[in-house]
């Protein structure tokens, strides 16, 4: 009897499960899952699917021939409405080294058995050590997955619970005080009394999976698909002073990025990895949230497609040379229009000199700031000067991971006007950074919410 029972039981879980007879009476009714609600991402705006001519309809005055005209269609996707600014940024950055200095306090309080009831360092033990109170899950994977990294504790939840104690006089024992003092520059680099953080040990990692390769490939393991990456997050400050040969820019190095009076300012100083690594982080940090509210996850924020980055700064002007339309970069009332430089060594004509705040000048029509001018901005694509003669006329772009070249675009504060269009093309290396090239992000269009529900 035991051996028909199991099976009539399994049999009956499964009808169950998939939507059998009961509730449905018998019907095609499809799986039922979660009420979705979609929400409208902070500070970014809508961008609505359309097709537009792609390149240079208007004379190539640099003769690069490298755009060419043609049609092309995106689909609808969110777009940040300002560069990332320096205040943003640095919240990536000071939750990097939150998770940096959680994370060498428990490894410290592991290696010697030290538990929150002991106190001091103790109490910043990873949250998982306590297996008295986890669950069957939890203890799954953490007798199965744990310890499996090239640390030894990967799977092991950090503690967040207890705020981090930065000021040196309310250390709580020396243990602590040796993992901070292993985490600031030493004594001889340090000058007029100011100990820092060491910015080389803020590293962020991430996996991400190469579904691009994935798909072109006959194998079959996902595993051979997925990609670990582990880089320095802060921003190359010295890019004021690498950029320009026989130029005073040190009080911008030395408070472009950090100091408040900054914060609304476009970071600069990031390479194309950094703005992937970032993008990675703000997923997850959303992500995160929307777990802890027992709400479905978001798509990935990402960096916008070539195709995806001109058909938005062109705010649904046909053939614009500008985002404002043009073909002039002065308005009928005499002002410039971006923050650009307007005349050979007159960087200061359109009232800035360097960058200016991330929201300045005037909107295009979709809404979006600064789309020419004030820092260039990194794309998801990769340059290759016949690229518009052989990608897909829908949602195009030329991604590969073996060309280090990547597309920036809208031009900066240093550039003429020409490299303001909205069809004008041009590259950076993707480890290169610049203290002219920023970024914003995207996100793919997925629903609004529905205001009646």
């Amino acid at each position: 009897m035991k051996k028909l029972f199991l099976p009539t039981l399994a049999l009956g879980f499964l009808l169950a499960s998939c939507g059998g007879s009961s509730g449905s009476k018998g019907e095609l009714v499809g799986v039922k899952g979660k009420k979705w609600y979609p929400e409208k991402p902070y500070g970014m705006e809508l961008i609505p699917r359309g097709s537009f001519v792609m390149g240079k309809a208007e004379e190539d005055q640099a003769k690069v021939l490298n755009a060419p005209t043609r049609t092309v269609t995106v689909r609808s996707f969110y777009m940040d409405d300002t560069e990332i600014t320096n205040s943003e940024y640095r919240q990536f950055v000071e939750w990097v080294k939150d998770s940096v200095v959680r994370f060498e306090l428990a490894k410290l309080s592991d290696q010697l058995g030290l538990t929150p009831a002991d106190g001091g360092i103790g109490e910043y033990a990873f949250a998982s050590a306590d297996t008295t109170k986890i669950s069957v899950y939890e203890r799954y994977m953490l007798d199965n997955y744990s310890g499996l990294g090239p640390t030894g504790y990967e799977g092991r939840a950090l503690n967040k619970d207890v705020d981090l104690i930065w000021d040196t006089s309310d250390y709580p024992d020396e243990y602590y005080v040796e993992v901070m003092d292993s985490l600031y520059l030493s004594e001889e680099e340090t000058y007029n009394g100011q100990r820092t953080i060491d910015v080389e040990k803020l590293k962020y990692k991430y996996t991400w999976m190469d579904i691009e390769s994935a798909a072109r490939s006959k194998q079959s393991r996902r595993k051979d698909y997925i990609r670990q990456e582990e880089l320095k997050i802060y921003p190359d400050t010295t890019v004021w002073i690498r950029d320009f040969q026989y130029s005073y820019n040190e009080p911008m190095h030395n408070d472009y990025f950090w100091h408040d009076a900054y914060s609304e300012y476009p970071v600069v100083g990031v390479n194309w990895r950094q703005a992937q690594a970032f993008c990675h982080w703000r997923t997850k940090f959303k992500n995160d949230d929307q777990k802890s509210r027992g709400k479905q996850f978001v798509n990935q924020f990402r960096l916008p497609t070539e195709a995806e980055w001109e058909y938005a700064a062109r705010g649904g002007i046909e053939g614009g040379t500008y985002p404002w339309g043009g073909p002039y970069v002065i308005s009928d009332t005499g002002c410039f229009m971006a923050n650009f430089k307007p005349q050979r060594g007159d960087y200061a004509a359109d009232n800035a000199l360097y960058t200016v705040e991330a929201k300045s000048y005037e909107p295009n029509d979709y809404n979006l700031y600064n789309m020419a001018g004030n820092v260039a901005e990194w794309t998801n694509s990769s340059y290759d000067p016949g690229a518009y003669e052989y990608v897909s006329t829908m949602n195009p772009n030329a991604g590969s991971s073996q060309n280090r070249r990547k597309v920036i675009r809208g031009g900066s504060w240093k550039d003429v006007a020409y490299f303001l269009q909205v069809s004008t093309r041009d590259y950076e290396y993707q480890d290169s950074a610049r203290s002219y090239v920023g970024f914003r992000t995207v996100q793919d269009y997925m629903g609004e919410e529905d205001s009646t529900q």
